[in-house]
């Protein structure tokens, strides 16, 4: 099949690509002339392992394409993805759609035969509904399909996700789209995929729920850490406990200083003000987000408890600064709460990340950056685990408390075990671990 994907962000790209490895004949359009220059030269604008591979394969082999101008593409394709961004608006927490509807606009006037637009942006409930106006509106004539197919990737596992995923939820209103959205999806059918065709409105709001179920899973067990905490339990024996319950499962389960992402702080906020909007207030998930912003405001009071109560004159190290590890995106990640207060409260700030230093730098211009962890490390008074990135979970621990001013260590992601901190002479705290 014939494949434009409008947007060449995180899910455009990765999707685009590993549809090309399927076997379609993808274009990848962008507005961004340079982005556009950059992937035709194989460089990659995020970090996501084995993407550049990826790209660079099937760009060899002629299934993948990348192109500003994607009219030719557009009147060409079975198929139209829309992933553009759709990131919280400004004063009120809804999604902005205004990429989303300019795609649609767009479309309109290029479509040649019936094609399927598929909305692969995360948006709100009635969103295909509002895309399949648009185009009619536009261009009468066309002879289209509005589907919906949320995309469902962890970054840092997104490939893997996408060519093995638990599941493709595909919502059509019109049953012509069901057989092409079949075949594009085929590939999957060698693992017995389960592809769930339901409507386009229930189709939006899956998504939506899936990650304010993981949301609210994610900030239970962080609540659960600071009973831990006060009561001498540990959280991630509770947590292994727990998640040995089939009806629970043991997956975002890890205590930690909060969520953060492209996707949970948007998400939860825009599916909030949908059921606002709609007269059925979501309770659990406006608490959840409620908790999960002070959360992550309060880690920088547990590195200045261990510092003693004040952090003035005080050099902080803080190891990782992206949302998680293997990525470099930055969008709402803890670090982002946590420097700036250790800096309000007097303290230096040196870090370091293995893939987001470039953007850390924009947004944390008073962070000083270093080369790696140990120079991070060199005469700190206290050293913080933001990000269990796999370098930092195997630090030298000689080196560190020789490099170091004082061997103190808060591990917000419990990568080290108490008592093997406690035995190489560390003052060590952690996250529902006594």
């Amino acid at each position: 099949m014939r494949v434009a994907m409008i947007g060449t962000g995180y899910v455009g790209l990765v999707s685009g690509a590993c549809f090309a490895d399927f076997g379609h004949v993808v274009t990848c359009i962008d507005k961004d002339a340079s982005k556009i220059e950059r992937l035709e030269r194989g460089e990659m604008p995020i970090y996501e392992p084995g993407l550049d591979d990826l790209v660079a394969t099937n760009v060899r082999d002629g299934r993948l394409f990348f192109a500003v101008d994607g009219a030719q593409a557009i009147r060409e394709a079975d198929a139209v993805f829309i992933a553009v961004g759709t990131p919280s608006r400004r004063g009120d927490g809804h999604a902005d759609l205004s990429y989303v509807y300019a795609a649609a606009e767009e479309i309109a006037g290029l479509i040649d035969g019936f094609t399927v637009i598929v909305t692969k942006s995360t948006v709100p409930v009635g969103t295909g509904d509002e895309v399949e106006a648009i185009i009619r509106r536009v261009r009468p004539d066309a002879d289209f399909a509005v589907v919906s197919n949320p995309e469902f990737l962890r970054e840092g596992a997104a490939i893997n996700d996408f060519k093995r995923p638990d599941r493709v939820v595909v919502g059509i209103e019109d049953e012509r789209a069901r057989e092409p959205m079949s075949e594009l999806y085929r590939p999957l059918n060698l693992n017995e995929t389960p592809i769930l065709f339901t409507g386009r409105r229930t189709s939006e709001l899956i998504k939506y729920a899936a990650n304010a179920f993981l949301a609210m899973k994610i900030t239970f067990i962080n609540e659960m850490a600071d009973l831990c905490e006060l009561v001498g339990a540990d959280v991630q024996q509770v947590a292994r406990g727990i998640g040995l319950d089939n009806r629970i499962g043991s997956k975002f389960l890890h205590a930690g200083p909060g969520y953060g992402g492209s996707c949970f702080p948007k998400d939860t906020l825009a599916v909030v003000h949908t059921a606002k909007d709609a007269g059925a207030p979501l309770r659990l998930i406006e608490t959840t987000v409620e908790i999960n912003d002070a959360r992550k405001k309060a880690m920088a009071g547990r590195v200045i408890e261990a510092l003693g109560g004040s952090a003035r004159g005080k050099t902080v190290a803080m190891l990782g600064l992206t949302f998680k590890p293997n990525t470099d995106d930055m969008r709402d990640a803890p670090s982002l709460d946590i420097a700036p207060a250790l800096i309000a409260a007097g303290a230096t700030v040196r870090a370091f990340d293995p893939e987001g230093m470039h953007e850390a730098e924009k947004l944390l211009p008073e962070v000083i950056m270093t080369d790696g962890p140990y120079e991070a490390v060199e005469g700190a008074d206290v050293i913080v685990i933001v990000t269990e990135w796999d370098q930092f979970r195997a630090l030298d621990l000689k080196r560190v408390k020789k490099l170091a001013k004082a061997p103190v260590l808060v591990d917000l992601r419990n990568v080290y075990r108490p008592d093997d901190m406690r035995a190489a002479g560390f003052t060590y705290t952690s996250i529902g671990r006594a």
